[in-house]
């Protein structure tokens, strides 16, 4: 099978509609990959977890388990959405669209947007647990600051593109995606509170 062009490839994505569905998969992706990685770091500190370790190995044992959730999921329903999309295209046409540049864009579409879907939770909870990475190198504590520090600012940068994207205030949109994380951040404090 010859690999196609960059060219062909940005055809594809012109097709596919590609942009648009990509950027939305990102941002709701990654601020569940955010908010469950806080979740992660909430329990660790009001758990009284005091192993850098033990914190990246939950921390990455989510990631990937978000990560593969992502592609997966959005391979298969995409992959189904299109296909009928397709499917009612050559009833309309009376003809098979699969070796065109339709047909090819559709599948183009369906793993462009399931690596976005996959990545982008990976990607941003990997962010907010690498202070771990560093051990014994700096306390644990400060650890658990820079991480929250780290999905705070990530939830603030992605409610600021969610602004931009829909040209409304960007510091308003990044206020209350940071408000979310407040929010997870409060009911793991009571988790921990009440045992």
């Amino acid at each position: 099978m010859k690999v196609p062009s960059i060219r062909t490839l940005r055809k594809y994505h012109r097709i596919a509609h590609v942009g648009e569905i990509a950027r939305r998969y990102f941002a709701m992706n990654a601020f569940d990959g955010v908010l469950t990685i806080l979740g992660v770091l909430v329990g660790g500190y009001f758990g009284h977890v005091r192993d850098a370790g033990a914190i990246v190995t939950l921390g990455l044992a989510a990631s990937f388990a978000m990560g593969v959730s992502g592609f997966y999921g959005a391979y298969m329903t995409e992959k189904a959405e299109r296909s009928r999309a397709l499917a009612e295209l050559e009833e309309s046409t009376l003809s098979s669209l699969r070796d065109t540049d339709i047909g090819h864009a559709s599948t183009y579409a369906t793993i462009v947007v399931s690596l976005v879907d996959g990545f982008s939770p990976f990607a941003a909870a990997v962010v907010a647990i690498s202070p771990f990475f560093l051990g014994g190198a700096i306390r644990i504590e400060t650890a658990f600051y820079i991480g929250f520090a780290l999905a705070f600012a990530e939830l603030f940068a992605l409610g600021a593109y969610l602004g931009a994207i829909s040209r409304n205030r960007m510091i308003l949109s990044g206020i209350k995606m940071v408000s979310a994380g407040l929010v997870c951040v409060a009911i793991g404090y009571a988790l921990g509170a009440a045992t």
